[in-house]
């Protein structure tokens, strides 16, 4: 039995790979921090962008301002798509981490160690594009900033089964295109951006919605309300919950197999490099 325990070696990582994840979880930190305070700041135009276009063309009805805005949406979405595959599949999301973990097809940037490390540095980017957009922003659009960040429009539990289901639909849709769907990557990312923007629209009487918890924690850290139950039961709690299902429903329908692990990781290497 001795002589059994001594031959028995466990496997150990080289300095040399735990010094490479660690850079590499670094790298994605301040990618995503980065890209989190784009996001904010520039979503925080949305109601503004959509008060000027229609004004431009000179229509002011609920139907017409709503495509509007779904209009706007889609094409930040659509470009931000492009920009975090720029910045090594950097995200304003701190669900995609969870996701991409729970359903087996993520690399070590998208592990529990990277999350606790990416998680603060895209709230971070959050508040600072909040702060950022209140700074700039022309003193008669500032009231309308008000509106810029989720607010819950129902009572406590029915907002955050919003969230929790909307969340869920999004996250499941997303991950069938980007990984069962088209191989182009324009129509990626625009069938990506459809889909969100079908469930903002759907969920707009109800949480706001976010189904975002970094965008959400940026105003709520504005407005002093971070700390509160509602904050981290609705927009934080819920998403996550949601998020995570649908990524184990996505691993039972498709399992991950050893082979598109390693390419997926090699792809992610790739881009960094």
């Amino acid at each position: 039995m001795h002589h059994f325990l001594e031959k028995k070696n466990t496997k150990k990582i080289p300095k040399e790979s735990l010094k490479t994840m660690a850079l590499g979880v670094i790298k994605a930190a301040i990618a995503d921090g980065l890209i989190t305070f784009m996001w904010v700041f520039c979503a925080s135009t949305f109601g503004i962008l959509t008060t000027l276009i229609a004004s431009i063309l000179g229509v002011d009805d609920y139907g017409t301002n709503l495509l509007i805005t779904a209009f706007v949406v889609l094409t930040f979405l659509f470009i931000f798509g492009f920009i975090g595959d720029a910045l090594g599949g950097a995200s304003f999301n701190p669900t995609d981490t969870a996701v991409f973990y729970a359903a087996g097809v993520g690399s070590n940037s998208h592990s529990l160690v990277s999350a606790a490390v990416r998680f603060p540095a895209q709230a971070a980017g959050a508040v600072g594009g909040a702060l950022a957009i209140l700074e700039i922003m022309p003193t008669e659009y500032k009231p309308m900033l008000k509106l810029a960040g989720p607010s819950l429009k129902v009572d406590l539990h029915t907002g955050a089964m919003a969230e929790g289901v909307l969340t869920f639909v999004v996250t499941l849709a997303v991950l069938f295109i980007l990984f069962r769907g088209p191989r182009s990557p324009l129509v990626k990312n625009w069938l990506v951006a459809m889909s969100i923007v079908a469930s903002c629209v759907t969920g707009a009487q109800y949480t706001g919605p976010s189904m975002n918890p970094a965008h959400a924690f940026g105003w709520a850290y504005i407005s002093n309300k971070h700390v509160t139950w509602e904050q981290f039961y609705v927009y934080w709690i819920c998403p996550f919950v949601g998020a995570t299902l649908a990524a184990w429903v996505f691993r039972y329908i498709f399992p991950p197999s050893r082979k598109s692990r390693k390419g997926m990781a090699r792809r992610r290497k790739s881009k960094k490099a």
